[in-house]
């Protein structure tokens, strides 16, 4: 009777371990497949003429800060201020952003997306190296599985563990989208390149990196904590629900992931382009 309890106590704690390992499996590569579809999203054709329109629009306005900028020139050079050296790199500054607003996006987060899968698998990969049942008979033992024999806390674990994985879920289910309204809102930038006023389109460049550290971190550290919540299970879920917060943190550091501030910013950009375009047509039909 004990060999055969000893038995299947062996065989239930590899059963445990095979299948805890295919759920974290599962869970990367969901997480994976999630964000690839928000680089797969700008392969389809309509979001393809979209960001096309968008290129053209800020080539559009590119030019039309070429012209402005030169008459800003004249009018500051006539008062002893301007500077032609400065004129040609901002023209140049404002060369580059109109090449690569449309491009650098979507190739950083598809790099993004692509590491986050390296990492979730060599994490993963780590845990399936290990001996078979020997994780499993560690979390099944209450001295190295504290405080989860309790059903309250055992069910509190669970609400986290889940609120964490939905949250996640949701924030990469719509960052593609993000990023494709990010890379609309960067189209009116243009204008104010070539003229020096670079600010809000630094503030852009910053909020397009946010959207790819956020879209590599939030998933690695989440599943990181999966794996973390068999061994200690406070720890792994403190790992899960941090991966919700890692847009706030990187807000803090000026890479903030909203559009809202990025999107007022450019409206203003747009109407300072009308505006100063209805100027300069008066100016040479006089």
């Amino acid at each position: 009777m004990f060999i055969f309890d000893f038995v299947a106590e062996t065989i239930l704690d590899q059963i445990l371990d095979w299948i805890y390992g295919k759920i974290i499996g599962f869970l990367n590569d969901f997480f994976v497949m999630m964000n690839n579809m928000g680089v797969e999203l700008f392969d389809l054709p309509w979001v393809e003429a979209v960001t096309t329109f968008f290129g053209y629009l800020g080539w559009a306005l590119f030019g039309v800060g070429l012209v402005v900028g030169a008459f800003e020139c004249a009018i500051e050079y006539q008062g002893g201020r301007g500077s032609i050296k400065d004129t040609a790199m901002n023209y140049i500054k404002g060369f580059m952003a109109v090449n690569l607003f449309t491009i650098v996006p979507i190739n950083l987060y598809s790099l993004c997306v692509s590491l986050q899968g390296t990492f979730g698998s060599a994490i993963t990969g780590i845990t399936n190296a290990e001996s078979i049942g020997l994780t499993a008979q560690q979390v099944l033992m209450s001295a190295s599985f504290p405080g989860v024999g309790n059903p309250i806390l055992a069910i509190f674990c669970a609400i986290m563990m889940g609120y964490a994985v939905i949250k996640v879920f949701f924030a990469n289910l719509k960052r593609g989208g993000i990023l494709l309204i990010q890379i609309a809102v960067g189209s009116l930038y243009m204008f104010s390149v070539p003229r020096g006023y670079i600010d809000g389109f630094i503030q852009w460049c910053k909020q397009v990196i946010g959207i790819c550290i956020t879209a590599f971190l939030q998933s690695t550290i989440l599943t990181a904590g999966l794996m973390v919540f068999r061994d200690h299970p406070l720890l792994g879920l403190g790992l899960m629900l941090s991966s919700t917060e890692v847009p706030r943190i990187a807000g803090q550091f000026g890479l903030d992931t909203s559009t809202k501030t990025n999107i007022m910013s450019s409206v203003y950009a747009a109407q300072t382009a009308i505006n100063m375009t209805k100027t300069v047509v008066k100016t040479v039909a006089a």
